[in-house]
């Protein structure tokens, strides 16, 4: 659909041969495509699958920008495929966001360890290889505190293991909690059988990143929706009813909405824009130009301050696929993008 404000590609996992109309995230996206229309860019659907890449990068080649909507993990796929794509087409003029090499810096865990120095971290470790894993982190298990293992590249909980030593530093075995059933069950295992079943992270030059367990995690999760370097709103996760407090990990995926201007998030809001965005820029080297024009970033609460005023922990930060979005977001995001086009030209 050509148009004289230009033209941009919305791509999505699904069936390449299927009508992008009849998948569940054309109705989700929907208000971004309302929203471009609204002011005079062409939108194309495009349903990605690596077995159609080479027709992928045909069809990117023939629009002035890229909205990307794919997990890191999904379908039996990764990115890696899709990645080398959008790279060849920025390559060749494409405005296209986010791009792999923007995600590279900020929307993998390993930006919990690159940015632990700024007030939403922790003692953050990364680990590169097995035998990193192997040297790190029994030291930090035996401290008698629990820690989270997370890959630096997943998505739904996939590869997010929390960890407990034993309360005798003397026993070999430790409780393993996978995040991606979202239950509260358990496993007890030796601590060497659960390094060895790390082993394949690594692979394709993967990492795992280790922090503290939050125990307030208990009290929910707080997502911060951003259109660039602004926030645009706040979704509120809980964990499931019945889950004992002691257990919590994954939580369910249902969220509840609230606006930018909510009063229980000022203090967050105005941490995010002021400090911690700019901050997040500094550490990883990101112009403004290449942040995200729709992206978001999980926190837990931290302990309170001797005020009781409630502190935050960022959890990890989505650019890859941010679904479902505050109903404000779209058209601050078609804007973005208008802009982010006309300065192309």
């Amino acid at each position: 659909m050509a148009s004289d404000s230009g033209t941009v590609a919305v791509i999505w996992r699904g069936d390449p041969a299927a009508d992008p109309s009849e998948t569940r995230n054309h109705g989700r996206l929907l208000p971004v495509f309302d929203a471009l229309t609204e002011l005079g860019i062409g939108v194309v659907s495009v349903l990605y699958r690596d077995d159609v890449h080479d027709a992928v990068r045909d069809r990117l080649l023939d629009v002035d920008g890229v909205l990307v909507w794919v997990d890191p993990i999904g379908a039996g796929e990764d990115r890696t495929t899709l990645d080398t794509v959008l790279r060849d087409a920025s390559s060749r003029g494409v405005w296209v966001s986010t791009h792999p090499d923007t995600i590279e810096k900020m929307g993998t865990k390993a930006v919990l360890h690159r940015t632990r120095e700024l007030s939403w971290g922790s003692d953050t470790r990364l680990y590169s290889s097995p035998t990193e894993l192997r040297e790190g982190f029994p030291q930090l298990l035996s401290l008698g505190r629990p820690r989270v293992l997370k890959h630096d590249r997943s998505n739904g909980g996939l590869g997010v293991w929390r960890v407990t030593p034993p309360p005798d530093p003397q026993t070999a075995t430790v409780s393993v909690q996978h995040a991606a059933p979202r239950d509260d069950s358990v496993e007890v295992v030796t601590l060497d059988d659960f390094m060895d079943r790390c082993d394949h992270y690594f692979e394709g030059g993967g990492k795992l990143v280790d922090q503290p367990f939050m125990p307030r995690i208990a009290d929910g999760l707080i997502r911060a929706y951003l259109v660039e370097a602004t926030v645009v709103g706040f979704a509120r996760q809980q964990p499931a009813e019945g889950h004992r407090r002691d257990r919590v990990l994954g939580l369910p995926s249902s969220k509840t909405m609230f606006g930018a201007g909510e009063p229980d998030f000022a203090v967050l809001r105005r941490q995010l824009e002021d400090e911690w965005v700019p901050g997040l820029r500094r550490c990883v080297d990101l112009a403004e130009a290449d942040l995200p024009v729709l992206w978001d970033a999980d926190f837990l609460l931290g302990p309170p301050t001797t005020s009781g005023q409630d502190t935050y922990a960022l959890c990890e930060i989505n650019v890859s696929s941010v679904l479902p979005f505050p109903p404000s977001a779209p058209p601050l995001v078609a804007r973005a993008v208008r802009t982010r086009l006309d300065d192309r030209r």
